[in-house]
């Protein structure tokens, strides 16, 4: 009995957010179903090779400091924030390309998407309508040990980013 009454507690105290998957979503008019791991990273580190109908999409970010933000790119890349961060600060300097357009939160991505049919973004499952389609899924749990190809290379060496024409 006494058992049970800690794990209750325990799964009442465990933060909600740490439950929630992070589901990368469009806008439905944009014809994109699914998309792979590789499609998400080139989207959201600057090569953004565009649609069949050679339509870019606009990748948005979530804010600087969210843990959603930190979490997300954890997901795809492996890396934490701060290897994300250095690695746009390079990109600008140099001008070979910007990073995703930031907004404040779940609910601000989720209006960009659902009005501009060129959008992309990521938000936390639990904000989830049924006015975008979810093209990808990254698990929560599963972050915990990245690909072991990821954690043995430089970021740049595995996300390689093209010259702006």
């Amino acid at each position: 009995m006494r058992l049970l009454f800690i794990l209750t507690a325990l799964i009442i105290l465990l933060p909600h957010h740490a439950l929630a998957d992070i589901v990368v979503i469009v806008n439905p008019r944009s014809s994109i179903t699914a998309l792979t791991h590789h499609q998400i990273i080139d989207i959201y580190m600057g090569r953004n090779p565009g649609l069949a109908d050679d339509k870019k999409l606009q990748p948005y970010d979530q804010a600087l400091d969210s843990t959603i933000r930190s979490e997300f790119y954890y997901g795809i890349t492996g890396k934490p924030a701060s290897a994300i961060n250095a690695y746009w600060a390079r990109l600008l300097f140099t001008g070979r390309a910007s990073p995703p357009k930031s907004v404040a939160d779940d609910s601000a991505i989720l209006d960009i998407i659902e009005k501009n049919p060129m959008a992309i973004g990521y938000l936390d499952r639990r904000y989830l309508n049924d006015q975008v389609t979810v093209v990808y899924t990254i698990k929560r749990q599963d972050q915990k040990e990245p690909d072991a190809e990821l954690q043995n290379t430089q970021l740049s060496d595995t996300l390689p980013v093209t010259e702006k024409p």
